[in-house]
């Protein structure tokens, strides 16, 4: 049963390192560019908002009447994110040039979902241009995600010091320090060329900043006050 425990809790930082590791796969292997490192580290803000969303819905509010909020803060989150997200793509699509269609196309969504409507569209356009075997890695990216999200969030109970306000902003935080890097690094490196040792350095970045800001996030949730 102790062993259990101590895998149980190794976990998500195995399949956090693993999910990088695949990254390192396509660019030894698979021949991964600059642009394929990028493109690929931006699927994980969908992944990234995605289980936000659950951890908004599963929050444990002071009392009943609380979770009405949820209501308004969710649907707000959903579709700031969204645009915050999708015009990341769009930038990053469009600046190595691998935008293809028009990416607000047909009839416009009303008011504020059309922020939401633009994500789909780039999440469209960033599928019809990945390798196939970059769709796998994608996955195994959300697969990660949700092995944290299983064991932090809900086994050891995060959700009950979790709050709502401190949610919403949370994914900011990590997206703007995470994907700096990352934007900087590849656009340096498909200046000159895709040099495979350039790009291992830059996947090796990202895995320690994604393993630091990992630790201090949980670090900060196990010294909260449960409500």
């Amino acid at each position: 049963m102790k062993n259990l425990r101590t895998i149980w809790a190794f976990l998500p930082v195995l399949s956090l390192l693993a999910a990088n590791a695949v990254v390192l796969f396509g660019v030894v292997l698979a021949g991964w560019d600059a642009f394929a490192i990028v493109l690929f580290y931006w699927t994980e803000n969908i992944a990234v908002g995605f289980y936000n969303v659950l951890k908004m819905a599963l929050v444990r509010m002071p009392n009943p009447a609380a979770h009405l909020a949820k209501l308004f803060m969710i649907p707000f989150f959903i579709i700031h994110f969204g645009g915050f997200t999708a015009i990341h793509g769009i930038f990053v699509l469009s600046m190595f040039n691998r935008a293809g269609q028009p990416f607000s196309r047909g009839p416009d969504w009303p008011c504020f979902l059309a922020f939401v409507q633009l994500l789909l569209n780039a999440i469209s356009q960033a599928y019809a241009v990945m390798p196939p075997n970059m769709k796998f890695a994608a996955l195994a990216l959300f697969i990660s995600h949700g092995i944290s999200f299983l064991y932090n969030y809900l086994i050891k109970a995060e959700y009950a010091s979790a709050s709502l306000p401190k949610l919403m902003g949370r994914p900011y935080a990590r997206v703007v320090v995470m994907h700096v890097a990352i934007i900087a690094g590849g656009f340096v490196s498909l200046a000159l060329g895709s040099p495979v040792g350039l790009l291992l350095i830059l996947v090796l970045l990202k895995t320690i900043i994604d393993v630091r800001l990992h630790f201090r996030e949980h670090r900060k949730m196990a010294a909260a006050p449960a409500l």
